[in-house]
């Protein structure tokens, strides 16, 4: 009877052990599933931004040497935006305003 007894909690611990695995299996299928699905949607994203890149492409390529050129001229010290424009500014803080002109440069051209 003894031995009845302990091969019963025996097959009760493997019971045990193997529920504990499934849970961990159905976790780590669950975070993958959730990865899967937001890789898909930042794949997707990427691909509509990278149309979008290409059909601007011609575009860009115009816009790109005034940006270049406007960056030159931040890096050099001197302000490009409408507020103090030309003036010097303090190399150790950048401007906001400017900042925003190179961040944004060219999409108002496109959004008229």
């Amino acid at each position: 009877m003894v031995d009845s007894y302990s091969k019963l909690e025996q097959l009760h611990d493997s019971m045990v052990s193997m529920t504990k695995t499934i849970e961990s299996l159905e976790n780590s299928i669950l975070e993958t599933l959730k990865e899967n699905t937001e890789l898909k949607v930042e794949n997707q994203l990427l691909r509509e931004k990278m149309d979008k890149m290409n059909n601007a492409h011609n575009n860009a390529i115009k816009t790109q040497s005034g940006l270049e050129s406007l960056r030159k001229i931040y890096n050099s010290g001197y302000h490009i935006c409408n507020m103090y424009y030309g003036s010097h500014r303090d190399p150790s803080s950048d401007c906001m305003f400017c900042l925003d002109i190179l961040d944004n440069f060219g999409e108002k051209k496109k959004a008229h």
